[in-house]
């Protein structure tokens, strides 16, 4: 990056740091002012998930719009930890950029590797040594509780597999996952089984699994799935419409119809 660039980018950081500091200042904002951590965490987790949908949109504009909505509230918690004396935001960067070169030896350090395994290896490796620095029960401490629980799974078993605990082959885990839907199958129709509920989420983090072990993040495949999904969902509404056709009112044989067209549309 250019020289500009840096002084660019220094300028409009340092222009927000002083917008957040008057929003929180005595003549600032009410609202701004009476909100707790509690409040803003709730806040920046609702923009990190409207970030990721803009991602998986490609919308660039929106992208550059909710990155700056996610880096507004980061900027605004460290100012409420400031105006308690605790840290500001240059401790922040200060911290993970120490962080990033620890854990990046073979880029700052005397360190090789061969492939992205190995970063990823010797990765999980170093944070368990931090871990043991901070007394840490388990390598599964560091995963957050309130995480979706699709990606809480996936880092959790991520977690487990990379401490020796894992299947030997991704077939133990397809004979899994047809162990448990023959078992979910066989009490679905009994219902208010308190056993369901279990069942199926036993299912759903073999498959989780498989989707790791295949290398591919199950939040990714399901988000693509959904996306898919819903445009032939639309597809099939804006079809029935130009029938002049409910389709809500439908029988279910036409809608078959037409979503077999449209899976050949939308693929």
């Amino acid at each position: 990056m250019e020289n500009s660039e840096l002084d660019r980018t220094d300028s409009s950081l340092d222009e927000l740091i002083r917008l957040v500091k008057t929003l929180r200042g005595e003549h600032g904002c009410p609202w701004d002012k009476k909100q707790t951590l509690r409040d803003v965490s709730i806040y920046l987790i609702e923009e990190v998930f409207e970030l990721a949908d803009a991602i998986e949109r490609g919308n660039h504009e929106q992208i550059r719009e909710e990155l700056g909505d996610v880096l507004f509230h980061i900027v605004f918690i460290a100012r409420m930890f400031q105006e308690r004396r605790e840290f500001d935001l240059r401790d922040i960067a200060q911290t993970i950029t120490e962080k990033m070169i620890r854990r990046h030896p073979h880029v700052f350090g005397q360190e090789t590797v061969d492939s992205d395994e190995e970063v990823a290896e010797n990765w999980h490796k170093i944070k368990l040594s931090e871990q043991n620095s901070l007394a840490k029960r388990s390598s599964l401490d560091s995963v957050p509780a309130k995480l979706p629980a699709l990606i809480r799974a996936y880092r959790i078993s991520d977690r487990a597999a990379k401490s020796g605990f894992d299947w030997a082959e991704v077939d133990e885990a397809f004979a899994n996952a047809e162990q448990g839907l023959a078992g979910l199958k066989s009490i679905m129709n009994k219902k208010n089984n308190p056993l369901l509920s279990q069942k199926l989420g036993d299912l759903l983090f073999i498959l989780v699994n498989i989707a790791r072990l295949a290398k591919i993040h199950p939040e990714t495949a399901l988000a693509g799935t959904n996306r898919i999904f819903e445009l032939r969902v639309k597809m099939m509404e804006d079809l029935a419409a130009k029938n002049e056709q409910d389709f809500e009112n439908m029988p279910i044989e036409e809608k078959a119809l037409i979503w077999e067209k449209v899976k050949r549309i939308v693929r």
